[in-house]
């Protein structure tokens, strides 16, 4: 790591130790193959591959980063309008490095049906539970698999078993996707017996065991039980089930979930922004290694992210030293000091922002901002002590999207304390604006970026009202230059309060976001044309395989921004696709001009009407005489070429800027 990243890391650890916090930091990087295809890897969660990859890159895992730990397959829910339910791998181990049941990955599997009596005897055995009440069931999905299934529960009195009287023709697992575990007859099971169980599939040269949902002690128990029954040392037994809560925060969990289009790492909570750097090393050295990557090759030249984000999230060691609860106005000054500078909600995301988006500004969530100064205001004034509910309900209901989605928010709050959702009270803020690069070292100095960010916030309230942009938002912040002057004033207030970030990765990123399209002349006349961010509208819903949690957009629109200095402004007339465009200064030597531009017609789309303006042209026209200069773009090309004949001939009328505060033309119109 550079000395100026440990340093700012050290100056931000020192103010929240200054201040009582401890705040740690996780993470959601999210990986493809090096070469993706199919839904999987586009908008499904699951599909034929993925699967393949989270085990190989988990085994990685547990041999590179936590050597001690315990692989447990976690089957996941079954969202609306997805054919398969999602899954996870879950890495566990402890915190303080010791082992936690020792090496369960070694346990051999029972070579015969004597081998697989004798663990189910002898796990009965360490329970202190009659053997007797095991079952053998059939499965149409796997005719050849032996499959037992015993019912298991735990209360305070200890272990509890049940005999299953079931018919014989009723012994038998249903054809659903999903472990043996998950497919029980458990709706016939009579009332007044437990209703969970242990259950038990040879499947070929392997052994799942499927762990019924306990509390964490129990959990803990059963597990040493497995791994003290059983037979051998050789091959491998696959553990599934659900992980239950870990109150005393003495795990450390990595999951290797489903998502759509990518496969989801979720890290564990780091103390440290060194830990979390360090784990993004480890992480893409396994995923290199897996066959995976965090982007995508959209062509020879260029690349994009993954598409699934690389989601940061602050919470704490426990729920009782979450520093939030208790400093509603940090939360306040995090909001007001984001809606503030549009670079920290563009610059590190996705390859498409706004309203529908994955992480849409609250200025671009559907809720006025009155309403959401209301809010501030209020939590801000709320006393001294917990004040996690009152600042829940002031704030949940406005950081959503549009359509009121709480987890779809650039500053998510949903696991915060929401007692209606399963997983809403941890006591995280999500920030959901970032994106996944190429270099983990990126990452890392963008999560540096957030911690010092909070630390000087937390040191320094920010209380400015929260900024009408309106049109001026879309159609000027979306330009890479735009943002890039933004966020130096981001670093210039860090550096202000001490944080002195240095601005070559994030310059970097601004770069491999922003691609350099064309770039022609010299000091006395210099014309550069990059890419730039454009927002894609919200389609109405439409059905699709795996589901329709994978919202459609209409991605028919580009952007562009054309960078000029006075001495070529001062001397040529600027056209696009032979329509006069007039750049606008934004510094003495800058002029700026946007172009949103109908890239192609794919349907569905809106205006289906409109023909696709592509191939994109920029001319230079003197306007003394001299020399004409044109260059073109086709719809499949990656920059601009110089050309000596123009597409467009014939006097059209100029373009129209969007409105009169915004940068970018728009040739639709």
């Amino acid at each position: 790591m550079e000395p100026w990243m440990l340093q700012a890391a050290k100056q931000a650890e020192t103010l929240f130790h200054k201040h009582g916090v401890k705040l740690t930091l996780g993470g959601e990087p999210t990986y493809v193959p090096n070469h993706p295809e199919g839904p999987e890897w586009n908008y499904s969660a699951v599909g034929p591959t993925k699967l393949v990859y989270a085990r190989k890159m988990a085994a990685l895992l547990q041999e590179r980063a936590l050597p001690d730990s315990i692989s447990i397959f976690s089957p996941g829910k079954l969202y609306p309008g997805e054919v398969n339910p999602r899954w996870a791998i879950r890495l566990l181990a402890r915190r303080d490095g010791q082992s936690l049941l020792g090496d369960l990955s070694g346990m051999a599997p029972a070579k015969n049906q004597a081998r697989l009596t004798s663990l189910r005897r002898e796990v009965c055995q360490r329970l202190k539970i009659p053997a007797t009440h095991w079952i053998a069931l059939s499965d149409p999905t796997h005719p050849s698999a032996e499959t037992w299934t015993l019912l298991l529960d735990h209360t305070e009195k200890g272990w509890q078993t049940s005999p299953w009287k079931i018919k014989p023709a009723e012994r038998k697992l249903s054809t659903a996707e999903g472990p043996a575990g998950l497919r029980l007859p458990l709706h016939l099971a009579p009332e007044g017996v437990v209703r969970r169980a242990l259950t038990m599939q040879k499947l070929g040269s392997h052994i799942e065991i499927f762990l019924p949902p306990l509390l964490r002690d129990p959990f803990i128990q059963l597990l040493r039980c497995l791994h003290e029954s059983a037979p051998g040392k050789k091959d491998t037994i696959q553990l599934q089930g659900y992980l239950p809560i870990d109150l005393t925060h003495e795990w450390m969990v990595v999951g290797l979930a489903a998502d759509p289009g990518v496969l989801e790492v979720n890290m564990p909570a780091c103390d440290s922004w060194m830990e979390y750097a360090q784990w993004l090393e480890v992480l893409q050295e396994c995923a290199e290694e897996s066959g995976l990557c965090t982007w995508k090759q959209t062509s020879p030249k260029y690349q994009t992210g993954s598409g699934g984000g690389n989601h940061l999230l602050f919470g704490a060691p426990s729920i009782d030293e979450n520093p939030f609860f208790t400093r509603p106005a940090w939360v306040a000054s995090l909001l007001r000091y984001w809606q503030a500078h549009p670079s920290l909600s563009y610059l590190f995301t996705g390859t498409y922002v706004g309203s529908s988006s994955q992480a849409p500004r609250l200025d671009e969530s559907g809720n006025a901002l009155l309403d959401f100064e209301m809010a501030l205001k209020y939590v801000e004034t709320l006393p001294a002590g917990d004040q996690r509910v009152p600042m829940s309900e002031a704030l949940r209901h406005l950081l959503t999207d549009n359509s009121g989605n709480p987890h779809r928010a650039e500053m998510s709050i949903d696991k915060f304390w929401n007692p209606a959702s399963p997983t809403g009270c941890l006591g995280l803020i999500e920030f959901r604006a970032i994106e996944s690069t190429p270099e983990p070292t990126w990452s890392s100095a963008i999560a540096l970026l957030w911690i010092s960010l909070a630390a000087h916030l937390l040191k320094k309230p920010y209380r400015q009202p929260l900024q009408n942009f309106g049109s001026e938002l879309h159609g000027t912040y979306l330009l890479p230059t735009i943002l890039w002057l933004d966020f130096l004033e981001v670093l210039n207030d860090l550096r202000g309060a001490g944080f002195d970030l240095e601005p070559e990765p994030f310059s970097a990123i601004w770069n491999w976001r922003f691609p350099t399209l064309l770039e022609s002349g010299d000091s006395r006349g210099r014309l550069e044309i990059r890419r730039g961010l454009e927002t894609w509208p919200l389609l109405s819903e439409m059905p699709n395989e795996g589901g329709m949690t994978s919202r459609f957009v209409d991605s028919s629109m580009r952007r562009l921004e054309i960078r000029l200095n006075r001495g070529l402004v001062t001397r040529y007339h600027l056209y696009v696709n032979g329509r006069l465009v007039k750049p606008i200064s934004v510094l003495p030597d800058l002029y700026l001009a946007g172009i949103s531009y109908r890239h192609s017609r794919l349907y569905p789309s809106l205006h289906p009407g409109i023909e696709p303006q592509t191939p994109v042209e920029v001319s230079l026209i003197p306007k003394k005489g001299g020399k004409k200069n044109h260059f073109t773009m086709a719809w499949d090309a990656e920059e601009f070429t110089p050309t000596t004949t123009p597409v467009h001939t014939g006097k059209l009328p100029a373009a129209r800027r969007r409105s009169e505060e915004s940068l970018t033309y728009d040739l639709r119109f």
